[in-house]
């Protein structure tokens, strides 16, 4: 059907190709936006690709193979501070930035066990079981999300639960 304000001299193939052009052009928008859609996620996935190197420099500068001491622990607002005094806590980087094993030790006795991370370093779970340990270790041994890693005091609170726990971790 033609449109009042073409001219019925202009021939209807000329009105097809000018008809299909229109369409044409609405067509060649959307996959110009699409392209732009895609660059930009994949500038984006470039972009996390270089900040997880870079949370693992940060995690390994800063956590790995360094010694720490608990600074605070509360369970249910009691403090448990004083019962780690003393001890003395490595997270040892092995061959991957997200597991490896962690020791403490007190007064010459070390107690050995593994330390596992996700993978945006949110979690940590500490499990610490040879050979066997005090009683006060069984407030440490678990799944912790760090609440602020201001360096030089990691603070954990339980991964997965609003139980009233704390730890902090102060590097030495």
């Amino acid at each position: 059907m033609r449109q009042k304000n073409i001219p019925k001299s202009i021939p209807d193939k000329i009105y097809t190709i000018a008809a299909f052009l229109l369409r044409g052009r609405l067509i060649i928008s959307v996959v110009l936006a699409l392209m732009l859609l895609f660059s930009g996620s994949c500038k984006k996935l470039k972009a996390a690709a270089g900040d997880q190197s870079a949370l693992e420099a940060l995690f390994e500068e800063n956590i790995l193979n360094r010694d720490f001491i608990v600074a605070l622990a509360t369970d249910n607002g009691t403090d448990l501070t004083s019962q780690f005094t003393g001890y003395h806590f490595i997270l040892t980087k092995t061959t991957s930035f997200y597991n490896g094993q962690i020791t403490g030790t007190r007064s010459g006795v070390t107690y050995t066990g593994t330390w596992a991370c996700n993978d945006d370093f949110s979690k940590l779970d500490i499990s610490i079981t040879n050979p066997s340990v005090p009683p006060e270790f069984i407030f440490i041994n678990r799944a912790w999300r760090f609440t602020k890693k201001a360096v030089p005091i990691m603070e954990l609170a339980p991964w997965g639960s609003t139980a009233p726990k704390v730890l902090h971790m102060q590097r030495l």
